[in-house]
């Protein structure tokens, strides 16, 4: 007989990325990794019969799995993985060794044989059909439901004895005890019915499961295998995407997927970044603006240094973030993870007692009570509870990257409905990060384009947008620029440098108290100008202040959208900047911000977020680099423009691929929607075991309105936690 399921396994089915150490590797040396994909290991059944098969191998120090993705990860000093795979061979495991990068393993793929399926469902209705008109149990019936039990059930039957030997209750040993059950007190054609019912019932949630498996890896389709890259006598040859090194040259045509991330170096064009950035409207690029593979060439043709090899992308990296987000296990899993450890347990005691207690002691019917036993048995297997949390969670996240934003694990989806405040960097956060200088106040006695030269100077030492709209203006104007020594730059403050022998300082006032000099500023109208919302830095040339630079930012307008929407949403808004207050509550205001805090250092960030703590869980919104410790303080940190940067996508809980600030009352939503369809599966699947229990009690269920009871329950969960897919 053939196997008739899909997937091995009905009851706990789909635990997202466990990870389990094994042992303890020994201290100083380096484990090897081996990574399979074992095509049917769904379960913890499977899990512990291959962790209680491989753990006594001499040579293995460490084993994580991850359910969802059928990956197992062995850790070992082994010469030969060939005792590895004859331990994998003999407890009827499917693995496949996979490459050393971690690679996604392929796609599930159906080894379903409807014929199998129809004969035996032909054969169990024919086996009802008998019983009724006979009156009665026939030999006919009996051979029919046989029939059918082992042309659909032998795979059920063989793992549930795998499990059951190694003490393990799930839905394939209880079903096994239950037909088996059924047909020793002589209900064949409900035995028969039930077995074909489980194994119908497998298949399409199996398929169900396989759209959520698969939903990341589609990601991974959207990156053509092939590019057309020039050779070293200046031909064009399309080769395959993976050989492609950095630095290579390949040339993008009008409608075709860009293969490689890279740097335009000739032609222009708007490129379609949704599958990266999720961003609605193509994005001009010209020589200079970086691409991502994945990404689609609308119109004009262009040609691109390629920055990174096919499997270091951005598109690959979000890929394999997602993947590893599944390993935090979210609260509402860990729950349901401890629930099912006890739940069957403690039915399959109850059946038992259910099934001896009332004949011994009230004179009840030893076959009755025994029926009632084997449908409570039925009813007992957690199968949709413990479906529902990891199939919601993974639905979540894949969704979230279609539209560009990055979840770094299901804690994180799921606690994001909790939010109550928002913490938000001003500088390319609220703003667009493009400042420009609007003015220049030289004081008395000192030289304008001196002054000038030497700001521009120390800000060019400078990645920080204040310091570049000052060196972009000197440059505008023609100055030329002096040489540096001894720079040094003042996180939340300014610069210093020595310039021509002349020890200079540019930043803000706070600089300027710490060197004793805030007195000179009050007859500067650095205040009108902070109340206009401009960011003010002063240079100091060998102790004296010299002159002041006003340089103002704009707003997004998507912030001002974003912002409304979080206060609809309950989430109030801080801002914190390293500028001064005055500056700060000016953008505050205009942008629709409920607070605002200035001249912060990133410490001072982090003591902020400490202080909001107390009212509720907080997320903070910066670039991933600068506000890192109150990126690390916040229950939730947003990385902005994360596209492209390996240490935002590798740092931040949360990263916004595009500067789009709306991403996060879209993450906020979708948090509450898996939230609510958490809970409803978590009520659906108990609601429905309570009512089954009952009538199980009364004598009113039949083994094959159980199974329908539950594996409809879990149809129905999987069902309901795919919709968070479409977003």
């Amino acid at each position: 007989m053939s196997e008739v399921p899909t997937r091995e396994c009905g009851c706990d089915s789909v635990h997202a990325a466990t990870v389990i150490p094994e042992m303890t590797q020994p201290a100083g040396t380096a484990a090897a990794v081996a990574r399979y994909h074992v095509e049917n290991m769904d379960c913890p059944t499977e899990e512990a019969l291959i962790r209680n098969k491989l753990a006594g191998l001499p040579g293995i120090v460490g084993l994580d799995f991850n359910l969802l993705q059928r990956k197992l990860t062995v850790h070992h000093h082994l010469a030969s993985l060939e005792p590895v795979e004859r331990a994998l061979a003999a407890i009827g495991m499917r693995a496949v060794q996979h490459d050393d990068r971690g690679a996604a393993p392929p796609p599930a793929q159906s080894n379903t044989r409807w014929w199998t399926l129809v004969v035996a469902l032909v054969a169990a209705g024919a086996a009802e059909v008998v019983y009724w008109v006979q009156g009665g149990n026939h030999w006919l019936v009996t051979l029919l439901a046989l029939g059918a039990i082992f042309t659909g059930g032998l795979s059920t039957y063989r793992k549930g004895w795998i499990a059951l030997r190694h003490g393990n209750l799930n839905i394939n040993a209880l079903m096994s005890i239950a037909v088996t059950g059924a047909m020793l007190i002589g209900h064949w054609p409900e035995a028969a019915m039930v077995m074909v019912l489980f194994a119908l019932a497998e298949v399409i949630e199996a398929r169900s499961l396989d759209r959520a498996r698969n939903a990341i890896r589609k990601l991974l389709d959207l990156a053509p295998e092939r590019a057309t890259v020039q050779q070293p006598d200046g031909s064009w040859l399309e080769v395959e995407a993976g050989q492609v090194t950095v630095g290579s040259r390949v040339r993008v045509r009008p409608g075709e997927r860009i293969a490689l991330d890279g740097e335009v170096l000739e032609g222009r064009s708007t490129v379609n970044q949704a599958p990266i950035t999720g961003e609605s409207l193509p994005v001009e690029k010209a020589p200079g603006d970086v691409v991502f593979a994945g990404t689609i060439n609308e119109s004009g043709s262009f040609e691109l240094g390629v920055t990174a090899p096919a499997d270091q992308s951005t598109l690959a990296r979000i890929i394999h973030a997602v993947e590893a987000a599944q390993a935090s296990r979210a609260p509402t899993q860990r729950f349901v993870d401890r629930f099912a450890r006890w739940y069957t347990p403690a039915i399959f005691a109850l059946a038992v007692a259910v099934a001896v207690l009332p004949p011994l002691f009230m004179a009840g019917g030893w076959l009755d009570w025994i029926y009632r036993a084997l449908v409570l048995l039925v009813v007992a297997c957690p199968c949709a509870l413990v479906i529902s949390t990891p199939v919601s969670i993974v639905s979540g996240l894949a969704a979230a990257a279609r539209q560009g934003i990055l979840i770094k694990g299901g804690a994180y989806l799921e606690e994001g409905h909790k939010l109550r405040w928002l913490a938000l960097d001003k500088t390319g956060t609220i703003t667009h990060g493009k400042p420009v200088q609007t003015d220049f106040i030289p004081l008395a006695g000192h030289d304008p384009a001196d002054s000038r030269t030497l700001a521009a100077s120390l800000a060019r030492r400078s990645d920080h947008p204040v310091s570049r709209a000052i060196t972009d203006a000197a440059l505008a104007a023609g100055l030329a620029l002096h040489e540096v020594m001894e720079f040094e730059a003042l996180p939340g403050r300014g610069a210093r440098g020595v310039i021509g022998g002349r020890l200079c300082h540019l930043g803000n006032q706070r600089l300027l108290e710490e060197l004793g000099l805030s007195r000179v500023a009050e007859g500067l109208p650095v205040a009108d100008l902070e109340a206009q919302g401009k960011s003010v830095v002063l240079l100091v040339v060998e102790g004296k202040v010299q002159s002041l630079f006003a340089v103002a930012d704009t707003i997004r307008d998507s912030s001002r959208e974003a912002l409304a929407e979080l206060h609809d949403l309950g989430i109030q808004t801080l801002m914190l900047s390293g500028d001064n207050p005055h500056a700060a509550r000016a953008i505050a205001n205009q942008a629709g911000i409920d607070r605002a805090e200035g001249n912060l250092l990133p410490e001072d960030k982090a003591r902020a977020i400490e202080r909001l703590a107390d009212e509720g869980k907080v997320g903070m919104v910066g670039d991933g680099i600068n506000d890192a410790p109150a990126l690390a303080r916040a229950d939730i940190g947003f990385a902005m423009g994360a596209a492209g940067t390996d240490i935002a996508i590798e740092t931040a809980d949360v990263a916004l691929m595009s500067d789009d600030l709306r991403k996060i009352p879209a993450f906020v939503r979708l948090s509450r929607a898996t939230s609510r369809v958490l809970m409803q599966n978590i009520v659906l699947a108990l609601g429905i075991k309570a009512v089954f229990l009952v009538l199980t009690f009364t004598g009113d269920a039949t083994m094959w309105m159980a199974v329908f009871a539950d594996m409809g329950a879990s149809l129905l969960v999987v069902a309901n936690g795919l919709r968070l897919l479409r977003g």
